[in-house]
């Protein structure tokens, strides 16, 4: 860590030494633009959670023995996984109202969380599957035995440790969700991004103000990278 700040640091110093790097543009802005990291981490806490239940549903309809059900889960994996997101969230906020012109009347920041829900809710489908799938058969046959009906087993016996298996890899998906954040800065949301944007495009200092975005996009990354490490090592504690 020590060497990264001395790498770092000497770069910006060298910048700032050759006047390439406006310090005093960038601490005019910096609240400015700090000011979008709470959205943004409010974004993505709020999408993963929409995430979560659509992944549940997702993963059910998957395992599931009907065939419109299932087919209707694995429509929509395939559909999201082949396609882009930025395409997605334009679609969401563009094109929609064209068919739905009451969509026109919610607010971007919404139809932003919608589209990144229902994005990253097709990819945690397949961990939420991967999940129940790898809890142990014999607790289904136990539980079957008892005469457990299959919604009781499903919700008393399979999914609650099918979470604990999920939790690291939900954990990566967020961390991931705090970057794509940012694609909603092209439809107008001001989230960090934006703001990055906006600031820099005043004096055509760019560099500057994206180069702050991005040191605080990593920041939070490592942040919740450290707290994602804590919590799996107390869950294996737990485990133990």
């Amino acid at each position: 860590m020590a060497t990264w700040i001395v790498l770092i640091g000497g770069f910006v110093l060298s910048l700032v030494a050759t006047k390439k790097f406006d310090i005093e543009f960038l601490a005019t802005w910096a609240v400015f633009i700090l000011g979008g990291a709470p959205l943004t981490v409010a974004i993505a806490a709020l999408s993963i959670a929409l995430a979560t239940g659509l992944a549940v549903l997702g993963a059910l309809g998957r395992l599931s023995r009907s065939a419109p059900i299932y087919a209707a889960a694995t429509l929509y994996v395939s559909f999201v996984r082949g396609t882009p997101l930025v395409v997605q969230i334009l679609f969401l906020i563009l094109a929609l109202p064209q068919i739905v012109p009451a969509s026109a009347d919610v607010p971007l920041i919404v139809l932003g969380i919608v589209a990144l829900a229902f994005n990253y809710g097709a990819y945690m489908t397949e961990i939420f599957r991967a999940g129940i799938q790898a809890v142990p058969r014999g607790q289904r046959e136990a539980a079957e035995a008892l005469g457990m009906p299959e919604r009781l087993v499903m919700r008393r016996i399979l999914l609650p440790q099918a979470v604990r298996i999920v939790i690291p890899p939900i954990g990566n998906e967020f961390i991931a969700m705090l970057k794509d954040s940012a694609l909603l800065s092209i439809v107008g949301v001001q989230e960090l991004l934006w703001r990055a944007e906006t600031a820099g495009a005043q004096k055509f200092r760019t560099f500057e103000t994206l180069t702050l975005a991005a040191a605080v996009y990593w920041v939070m990354t490592i942040v919740f990278t450290l707290l994602q490490e804590r919590l799996e090592r107390r869950m294996a504690a737990g485990d133990r």
